[in-house]
């Protein structure tokens, strides 16, 4: 089966042939650019070589009575959305990823999900696509729903492959392909604190709260806090730019130093202001994106209880900075999380939904700066303005012009110049109103 360049980054004439449920399971990894702990993945295949096209990733439902609604879904979306993009898929395989738990083995673990495994079979059949393989993998062994030989695929299952030992392994290490840990790992370092720092954060958000929150309930006041906020962004993009370069684990630590309670909760704050998250994520690209970046990931950490609910803005923005520089697995658990904060946070929903179909960044980066752009002319033709302004001449009050030679207006002279200037009495109430 050749690699599918879109989502794991080798040039297209580079071809790998997997051969059997093994060679398979050890790939899974490089084609998600992460070890997919406790999810379902999906991955269609094409032509009769079978390329690897789109796939899908989704936690394994706790509860058993939702697989059946959850492969349907599942299965739908993979196949209507191939369609969309390219074509339709002409065969699926599929992983089920979960360790033990409670005590189970792994082999007591691939016959609890079997069931679900069955009914991914069915509802992609029932889209007349068939699923050539389903894998589960557990406690470093796989297991095979599909092939009923013992002798490739026994009862016990079978080993997963020394890591970097296979031929998988050998042609991602030459593309330049790097596996980024479990997902588990990666949504570890976008998740709030749960150490003693997060009392002192909670209390620093509750100040934030009671200060912020009647300001952007103001319209005026609203803008005033979304130019403090991005102010605030700023310095502190350019402080974490400065810090030195080392380990994701260690930088995180460090970003979490840079940035005081205090700043954190303001920022957080600010950005649940739709409009202020707009002009954050401008911050796309150019020699401050990764710094950008490493911010959300620090908001996103700093969201401690009970206030979860507000990392949707920062994790949609690392959602979205990871996917613009390319970094599309990061993108995807950054905007999964936040829709399991919010399944109804549109930015993230678009952008989740943008980056499953493939689309190209760039369209969306076009329109941001095309909007930045235009608030520069806004605001360069409001400053030219400003600065060619007239100063107004003031009358003196109680002044009357006269005639030469007179030293008062004759009788009824004030009635006829009212009357000659229509529209001037109630002036004065009208200009408040402008």
């Amino acid at each position: 089966m050749n690699k599918h360049p879109e989502s794991i980054g080798p040039s297209e004439e580079q071809q790998i042939t997997l051969r059997g449920p093994a060679e398979l399971a050890d790939a899974l990894p490089y084609l998600m650019g992460f070890h997919p702990s406790d999810s379902v993945v999906m991955v269609g295949l094409h032509g009769g070589r079978g390329r690897f096209g789109s796939r899908l990733r989704l936690g394994i439902p706790e509860s058993p009575l939702e697989w059946p609604t959850v492969a349907d879904q599942l299965a739908e979306c993979l196949i209507k959305g191939s369609e969309r993009r390219d074509a339709r898929p002409d065969a699926i395989v599929a992983f089920l990823c979960q360790d033990p738990v409670d005590g189970e083995t792994g082999n007591q673990t691939m016959e609890r999900l079997r069931p679900f495994a069955q009914r991914l079979r069915t509802a992609c059949g029932a889209l007349d696509v068939p699923v050539l393989e389903v894998l589960c993998i557990s406690g470093n062994r796989f297991w095979s729903y599909v092939c009923p030989d013992a002798r490739c695929c026994p009862a016990e299952g079978n080993p997963l492959a020394m890591p970097g030992t296979s031929v998988m392994a050998a042609a991602a290490t030459y593309a330049g392909i790097q596996v980024r840990g479990s997902l588990r790992e990666m949504e570890a370092r976008l998740t709030p604190l749960t150490r003693s720092p997060a009392t002192a954060q909670l209390r620093a958000l509750d100040a934030a709260g009671s200060a912020m929150v009647p300001l952007l309930l103001d319209q005026e006041r609203r803008q005033e806090v979304g130019a403090e906020t991005l102010k605030l962004a700023g310095r502190l993009i350019d402080r974490l730019g400065k810090a030195p370069v080392t380990t994701p684990s260690l930088a995180d630590i460090n970003d979490d130093r840079l940035i005081s309670d205090e700043e954190a909760a303001s920022m957080i704050l600010g950005l649940q202001d739709r409009e202020t998250r707009d002009r954050a994520a401008e911050w796309m690209e150019g020699s401050k994106v990764h710094a950008a970046l490493r911010l959300w990931r620090a908001l996103a950490r700093r969201c401690v209880a009970p206030y979860e609910e507000h990392a949707a803005a920062p994790l949609t923005l690392a959602g979205w900075v990871s996917w613009s520089t390319g970094d599309e697995p990061a993108a995807r658990v950054a905007l999964g999380l936040a829709l399991r904060l919010d399944p109804h946070y549109t930015f993230a929903q678009l952008l989740h939904e943008a980056c499953n179909q493939g689309l190209d960044p760039e369209t969306l980066r076009r329109c941001l700066r095309g909007e930045r752009s235009e608030r520069a002319a806004r605001h360069g033709r409001r400053a030219e303005r400003v600065a060619g302004a007239r100063p107004a001449r003031v009358k003196p009050a109680g002044r009357a012009r006269t005639r030469p030679g007179s030293t008062r207006p004759g009788p009824g002279a004030a009635e006829r110049r009212r009357s000659a200037r229509p529209g001037a009495q109630g002036r004065r109430g009208t200009r408040t109103g402008r």
